[in-house]
């Protein structure tokens, strides 16, 4: 039952955005239409259905325009004067925009989810994700980049591990990232 009310509310947010915008453009379009055809009754004395629906898009195509070029684009350029003249906004903003772009961004970093032997005393393992394997820069052969997230926390540490103590997950990175974020708290995901 649980499962159903969770498949229910994920429904609704998938819907909600588009049912939404489909109210609100039918919204728009009757009024439009309504106005546009008492303007043509009004003064040309006869009506044209469908009217309502150019006149709409057109005017979203307005919108578009206005939004992209005046306001979307000075205040691109009056970010990037900011991040220009103060470098340690630059080097945060361009930090926090890799971290957030390895999550969700083109280029996924964190979709190798990996086990790690980090003593090599005992059977202690830590669970990771490899965000780099060509380590030539640190003239480094046999060793990859494991970033370690930490619990309750979005913050980690990297490590320089050597390839042999590590084990490939054949597990989905995000219910990875849940376990470790949750301290092994959220489980894994039952098929």
């Amino acid at each position: 039952m649980k499962k159903l009310v969770n498949y229910l509310l994920q429904g609704i947010l998938y819907i909600a955005p588009l049912g939404i915008t489909i109210y609100i453009i039918y919204t728009v379009f009757n009024f439009v239409d309504g106005q546009v055809q008492k303007l043509l009754v009004q003064f040309f004395d006869f009506e044209i259905r469908g009217l309502g629906l150019v006149t709409l898009v057109l005017g979203l195509i307005a919108i578009g325009f206005l939004g992209r070029t005046i306001i979307a684009q000075p205040l691109k350029l009056v970010f990037r004067k900011t991040l220009d003249r103060v470098p340690l906004l630059r080097f945060v903003y361009s930090a926090l925009n890799d971290l957030f772009s390895a999550f969700v961004g083109k280029e996924k970093k964190f979709n190798q989810p990996v086990l790690v032997k980090v003593n090599l005393n005992s059977d202690l393992e830590k669970l990771g994700f490899i965000t780099e394997e060509n380590l030539d820069l640190l003239d480094e052969k046999e060793k990859v980049a494991v970033y370690f997230p930490h619990s309750y926390n979005f913050s980690g540490e990297l490590f320089i591990v050597p390839k042999v103590n590590i084990k490939p997950l054949d597990i989905p990175s995000t219910d990875v990232m849940k376990f470790i974020i949750s301290a092994g708290l959220s489980g894994w995901e039952k098929a």
